[in-house]
């Protein structure tokens, strides 16, 4: 299979979508003895690294529930694990997202056709429709929120207001890429379920069943390599292209805040106008070595320092969404977001 081919179709694919987990064997033992314990938490926040595998376990454990309705009947006393089989009318339900036991909240198209950058607080007011309703489905209904971090304001309180006095019998899945911004009093109500990044035997494995490549592939293996635990990320890298251009990212930032604005240009000409991988790759090095920053803190830390790092990436992952969703030139994302980091870092 080709690097191109490889993109093209991660580019489409899904969580829900998505049969088989890897790793995270302590939090999807968490979720079904909890289950078929009776008393199972109403909400539910999963939180950790993107592309790790967080949406893929909620998809998973909603399946489980919708196919398995009663939490104490023997098949759920006994079972292994969560997995139902892929060729389940639950399972096959889910997967052309016409469950109507499951209402997923995730950024979708405006008017215009174009991604929103936030989940608005209409979408949210979904829920109240959706766990008002007894027509469409008996017993459990799930709400997936992907991501909560996408919220607007409005929307995340009208979902706290539904946290606050939850329908019987209903489940939330909160994703969450950074669960310490999570509002305080929706994490209140929220059992936090963490999961670590993947360890690269199964970021190997995982990628290798998402693309088909053997894993003995040395692509995939370099990709799982730079992945720090991310599916999402050695996927993105597979291209070759990708895992270049995050190199090139990395070499521009490591000369900081000094930076050489024909470097710029060339980073700038090499994320192309509306190559989605490439720009992913950009971000994710921005991301990389802003985590190395950060991590780097101690007690005789430049803490003022530290916050103005923080609050810049919190602008460039804003700008970098903007970018994504309206289809902007990238050059210009890239010569603005040096510019943030210069300014920070002197």
């Amino acid at each position: 299979m080709s690097a191109r081919k490889v993109e093209q179709e991660i580019a489409v694919r899904h969580p829900r979508e998505t049969s088989e987990l890897f790793g995270h064997r302590e939090a999807e033992t968490a979720l079904l003895n909890a289950y078929r314990s009776g008393r199972i938490p109403h909400a539910w926040l999963i939180g950790g690294a993107q592309g790790i595998g967080k949406a893929t376990l909620a998809y998973r454990m909603a399946r489980f529930v919708l196919a398995y309705r009663n939490p104490l009947a023997s098949q759920v006393q006994a079972a292994p694990s969560l997995r139902i089989d892929p060729s389940d009318h639950v399972a096959r339900q889910i997967t052309a997202g016409a469950h109507g036991g499951l209402l997923v909240l995730e950024r979708g198209l405006n008017d215009r056709g174009v991604m929103r950058t936030v989940i608005t607080v209409d979408e949210t007011r979904e829920t109240i429709s959706f766990f008002g309703s007894t027509a469409a489905v008996d017993g459990w209904r799930v709400c997936i929120v992907d991501t909560v971090d996408e919220l607007n304001p409005n929307a995340a309180n009208a979902l706290l207001k539904i946290l606050e006095e939850p329908p019987q019998q209903s489940l939330f899945f909160l994703v969450s890429h950074a669960p310490s911004r999570v509002l305080p009093t929706i994490l209140s109500r929220c059992r936090k379920l963490l999961l670590r990044p993947l360890d690269e035997r199964d970021v190997i494995s995982a990628a290798s069943a998402a693309t088909e490549m053997e894993s003995s592939d040395p692509a995939l293996i370099e990709a799982a390599a730079a992945s720090e635990g991310s599916v999402g990320r050695a996927l993105a890298l597979l291209g070759g292209d990708a895992l270049k251009l995050q190199q090139r990212t990395a070499a521009l930032l490591a000369t900081l805040p000094q930076v050489d604005p024909r470097e710029l240009h060339a980073l700038g000409d090499a994320l192309g106008t509306s190559d989605r991988v490439a720009l992913a790759a950009f971000i994710d090095g921005i991301d990389r070595w802003m985590s190395e920053k950060l991590r780097a803190g101690d007690a005789n830390a430049n803490l003022p320092r530290l916050a103005r790092l923080a609050e810049v990436w919190e602008k460039i992952v804003r700008a970098a969404r903007d970018t994504e969703s309206y289809n902007l030139e990238r050059k210009p994302l890239v010569f603005s977001v040096f510019s943030m980091l210069a300014d920070a870092t002197r």
